[in-house]
């Protein structure tokens, strides 16, 4: 088990609070800032998901990295005025992206471009522009060692029961877990999943073999639609209804920088210590449990009568925690804690539109939709949704 990177301690307190942290007053700076730095998040995560095809986790560190960054360009510049802090809210996502995902350097160019022509040119765009450099600079030195891409790290638990076994192209992104929190908060104290001789675990595996097999199933077609609905890309669902909605309703700049910045942040964070639970507990999934069901020891879990396959296809990673769970509930939890629980967001995914009235309608579905679709216990999905929430409260303390 790899050991060479610090764990902070984790906290045994559980802080849940209601709406406390409303948007700041708009700064100086105009619309038009804020305007281009929504546009630099749809940027972000077309560069990251559409072109480069990142799986969810490994994208949400990049839009992370570029978020923090635009914020601190954001702070600098908004002193300055619009037209400042348009260009440097640009430029700093711009330098962000092309340094991590090179081989879309011609389109960013061309997205920076674009920002830039909507500002005249003169000593306010010049600092802006600077100001723009600077943060990703510092940004992306911050970075550097920070332990992404370490191929010394397997994943390679011995057979046992209870215990997943990736396929054969092995566990995807085993180092993530190990790469330094993009904010220095401690990770969150979880129980860990339910012993396979526990009653809690044989409530959860008949839940979940009953529900969440792609056949013979007790789940109804609403739920269905919902499993699947939820079995795209969590983060750049999200992302692309964020941004929709702060375009309709937008907030002023600081205010923008800020929310994404801690969303960012918290979702960044929630994914590395999700990945840590993944590769250090290794625990199986529904459908390694349900074809050992008669050896597990447990009475009360029933061996299923035929095959049993899940109905959103397993990716090649742990059970416990969720990794959807890091990527909805510090999501929902921030946007949450500014704009209130009745954000309204309307979420596509895989060519269906889903609306919402509220984020806790939101993840509810997203909640039951990894169990109805066979891939989690629903223990995973509690805590998941602990560490996401706490993790999030933790995040936007720190990111003012």
């Amino acid at each position: 088990m790899p050991t060479r990177r610090r764990v902070l301690a984790a906290s045994a307190s559980v802080l849940f609070l209601p709406f406390v942290d409303g948007p700041a007053a708009t700064a100086s700076a105009g619309p038009l800032a804020a305007s281009v730095a929504v546009d630099w998040q749809r940027t972000a995560a077309r560069t990251a998901y559409v072109e480069r095809g990142n799986p969810p986790p490994l994208g949400a560190l990049y839009l992370a990295f570029t978020s923090l960054a635009v914020h601190d360009a954001a702070m600098t510049a908004q002193k300055q005025g619009t037209q400042a802090a348009a260009a440097a809210v640009a430029t700093a996502a711009h330098d962000v992206l092309r340094e991590y995902y090179p081989a879309s350097g011609d389109a960013l160019d061309a997205d920076l471009v674009a920002s830039l022509a909507l500002v005249p040119d003169g000593k306010k765009k010049d600092a802006g522009v600077a100001i723009g450099a600077a943060a990703a600079a510092a940004m992306i030195a911050s970075r550097v060692g920070d332990g992404r891409n370490d191929t010394s790290i397997v994943y390679s638990k011995a057979p046992a029961l209870g215990v997943w076994q990736p396929p054969p192209t092995g566990m995807l992104l085993p180092w993530l877990g190990y790469v330094d929190p993009v904010v220095d908060v401690p990770p969150v104290a979880v129980g860990g999943p339910d012993p396979i001789t526990s009653a809690a675990y044989a409530v959860d595996f008949e839940e979940v073999r009953t529900l969440g097999s792609i056949a013979g199933t007790d789940r109804t077609a609403e739920q269905t639609a919902i499993a699947l609905f939820f079995g795209g890309n969590p983060v750049l669902t999200y992302r692309n209804a964020l941004c929709d909605h702060l375009a309709a309703e937008p907030l002023g700049l600081l205010p923008t920088t800020r929310l994404l910045a801690r969303i960012d942040a918290a979702v960044a964070n929630s994914f590395i210590q999700t990945w840590r639970l993944k590769f250090e507990v290794g625990y199986w999934r529904p459908f390694q449990a349900v074809a050992a069901a008669a050896l597990d020891g447990n009475p009360g879990t029933n061996p299923h009568p035929v095959a049993w396959a899940s109905l959103v296809p397993t990716p090649a990673y742990s059970e416990y925690t969720s990794g959807h769970a890091a990527a909805t509930s510090p999501f929902a939890e921030v946007l949450r804690r500014t704009l209130g629980d009745d954000t309204p967001l309307v979420l596509r995914s895989g060519g269906v539109t889903r609306s919402y009235d509220s984020l806790s309608a939101l993840e509810l579905d997203a909640f039951h939709a990894r169990i109805w679709g066979g891939l989690h216990f629903r223990r995973a999905m509690e805590d998941g949704y602990l560490l996401g929430r706490t993790t999030a409260t933790r995040v936007m303390s720190a990111i003012r």
